[in-house]
């Protein structure tokens, strides 16, 4: 079921509690309605927390601006801010923090509990950004960029800094972290079931057996992190809608610019609904109700992988065509980058991502052969779109505007 369902499903939904009186059974239809907000009380206080969440966010955050700090940033500066060693940041409670970046990308359950090599292939793909930022692109800052040769280049009012082929490496790394940081922990790692129901989870929930020294259930507690990783920068998590778009970089920017197209209008609120509601099954014990939603999730967030990626190719066919090479070349190093993200989705009906990590590499082989995005074709864009579009219910135009 794509996005373009979702948006339509009822918010309410029906739980049958079964009763028992002398031996006749009856049933009541109890109503459990989408909560207003993602708001959960016990005893009297808040049973939501995604601290880690949070902290990422703004790890990431950091990581990203700072690589285009040509007077500050080293190679081994990047990666200790991937790795949170050595006291890398500016905030102190970032380097104070037991969290990091790396070793939550490309980290899930579902896809990398067996494939080691390819995580950690993932995670220095990463590094390898970073030290090519380094020694390719910083030393050409005062370079006009040309076919094979690292530099700058103009866009409207701003300065691009790009490689050979014309690619950002900050935007390779700020997309590729929306697949392989918050994408996969939030589809494939916290609202997986063999995650959710890991251990005793379910039978701890069912008897409200809290987290030693916290207010929630591990369940709870997971489904919060899955939330986290969309909301965790919101100013008011409870009502995140409210700021939607506007509370970092990732999954909740794109968010945001889904929103405000009005061929995808409805989607925040679908993606928010689905979450409360999921939250709320889990409290009301309905391990049904919550498997339906955090299948809303996942085709919801996978859609929007896809859509951003036809955007991004898209709108770089149009700025080839008004001779607008910085601009193209921004708009295809940010679709590099939510391509990469691909082989993160999941589709629910089967459990696996909509591209295999092979197409996606060769998706990426296509847009970088040659001299990469300085002979890149029309043909080749709307190729590329076409196919990323067909598994999806959106249209290569819907997703272009």
């Amino acid at each position: 079921m794509k996005l373009r369902t979702l948006l339509y499903l009822p918010l309410l939904v029906f739980l049958l509690i079964a009763c028992s009186a002398d031996d006749d059974a009856t049933t009541t239809a109890v109503t459990l309605e989408t909560p207003a907000n993602y708001s959960f009380i016990r005893d009297g206080e808040s049973t939501v927390a995604f601290d880690g969440q949070t902290t990422r966010i703004a790890m990431a955050e950091a990581l990203v601006t700072a690589m285009n700090d040509f007077d500050a940033t080293t190679a081994e500066s990047l990666r200790d801010m991937f790795a949170n060693s050595n006291n890398p940041f500016t905030d102190p409670s970032l380097n104070e923090s037991s969290k990091n970046i790396k070793s939550k990308v490309a980290a899930s359950q579902d896809y990398f509990s067996s494939q080691a090599a390819t995580s950690a292939a993932i995670r220095a793909q990463f590094e390898d950004y970073f030290l090519r930022q380094v020694n390719e692109v910083f030393p050409a800052q005062m370079t006009v960029a040309a076919p094979g040769v690292a530099g700058q280049i103009d866009d409207g009012s701003s300065t691009r800094y790009v490689n050979a082929i014309g690619l950002e490496y900050d935007q390779a790394v700020a997309k590729g972290l929306i697949g392989a940081l918050m994408l996969d922990q939030t589809l494939n790692n916290y609202l997986s079931p063999a995650v959710l129901d890991q251990a005793t989870n379910r039978a701890d929930n069912d008897n409200g057996i809290l987290v030693e020294g916290k207010n929630y259930t591990t369940m709870e507690h997971k489904w919060d992190e899955a939330f986290g990783y969309v909301y965790g920068a919101s100013p008011d998590p409870a009502n995140a809608n409210a700021t939607v778009g506007a509370d970092d970089s990732f999954i909740n920017k794109y968010l945001g610019r889904l929103e405000g197209d009005e061929d995808f209008a409805g989607t925040s609120t679908a993606l928010f609904d689905a979450f409360k509601l999921g939250r709320a099954a889990i409290v009301a014990k309905d391990y049904d109700l919550r498997d339906a939603q955090a299948n809303r999730i996942q085709n919801i967030l996978s859609e929007l992988i896809a859509i951003r990626s036809v955007y991004y190719l898209q709108q770089a066919k149009i700025a080839f065509a008004n001779n607008d090479l910085g601009a193209a070349f921004h708009d295809l190093s940010e679709g590099y980058g939510f391509i990469h993200s691909l082989q993160f989705t999941k589709d629910s009906n089967t459990n696996q991502p909509y591209f295999s990590r092979a197409e996606v590499l060769d998706f990426i082989d296509q847009l970088t052969e040659g001299d990469g995005f300085w002979d890149i074709t029309p043909a080749t864009l709307d190729q590329l779109s076409e196919t990323i579009a067909a598994p999806f219910e959106f249209t290569v135009a819907q997703a272009a505007n």
